[in-house]
């Protein structure tokens, strides 16, 4: 039952899609976050692992902003932790 305006059409596509999104991205985090922790920090030019795990968030289309917010986050938190 779609109703009457164009959103009620629309809103069940977009929740769908959304939801595929949202779960590739958790995917690419945490890829991210294990590349971090398993060593060679937040900079993919010394990290081998953290390098494939970005060219993979890209390919999800994950905005670069999460990209850099997951390791630096994850960096610190790594290092303040131990």
């Amino acid at each position: 039952m779609s109703g009457h305006n164009k959103w009620s059409s629309i809103k069940h596509k977009k929740a769908k899609t959304d939801a595929a999104k949202g779960k590739a991205f958790t995917k690419a985090v945490k890829e991210i976050i294990m590349a971090v922790k398993s060593g060679g920090g937040p900079d993919p030019e010394g990290n081998a692992r953290l390098r494939l795990a970005i060219e993979n968030a890209k390919k999800v289309n994950m905005p670069q902003d999460n990209i850099k917010r997951a390791r630096i986050n994850t960096y610190f938190k790594y290092i303040f932790f131990f």
